[in-house]
């Protein structure tokens, strides 16, 4: 049986008033950080509430550690505990320009290149020694949920780290 064009217009209307109502009651739940079993300093899993805004943001990678050195020679970016703490400085400054902090910081994929003084080995230990600076500190204690992944090569010679991040607000 056909509805009449009155009808539908008028059950539309009724069923998105209710969906409108139905969002307006939606209450803003706090980010959960659902902590790892170890001591390792990442989540085991972050949990965000249907309040909160999800923000994707691009991969970061480091500024020049010595504009003043040749491009493509070590000194010119750093080793990568040097361009993880460039990275995360100038997430940080992003995420600022935007009101977000790190501490809204839920997922994170670092990509790491292996550094040749190492053997073409990824230095997973210089990244976490930079990322130990910035996360799970007295002052910004929260923890991301996190993979890191060696891959074979950035945007730029010589570069070894690139971090993208998900932040989760209910500003």
């Amino acid at each position: 049986m056909s509805r009449s064009p009155i009808k539908q217009v008028l059950t539309g209307a009724v069923l998105a008033c209710g969906l409108s109502m139905a969002a307006a009651t939606v209450v803003a739940q706090d980010v959960i950080i659902h902590p790892n079993a170890g001591t390792f300093p990442i989540a085991n899993a972050v949990e965000v509430g249907p309040g909160a805004s999800i923000i994707f943001h691009s991969g970061v990678t480091p500024a020049a550690a010595n504009p003043d050195a040749q491009r493509g020679t070590p000194e010119f970016y750093g080793d990568t505990k040097t361009q993880a703490i460039s990275v995360f400085n100038r997430m940080q400054a992003d995420l600022e320009r935007h009101g977000l902090s790190m501490g809204d910081v839920v997922k994170m994929t670092v990509f790491l290149v292996g550094d040749p003084a190492m053997g073409g080995q990824m230095d997973f230990d210089g990244f976490m020694e930079a990322y130990r600076m910035f996360w799970g500190t007295p002052e910004q204690p929260r923890l991301p949920a996190r993979s890191t992944v060696q891959v074979a090569g950035l945007v730029g010679p010589l570069m070894f780290v690139e971090v993208e991040v998900i932040t989760a607000t209910t500003r």
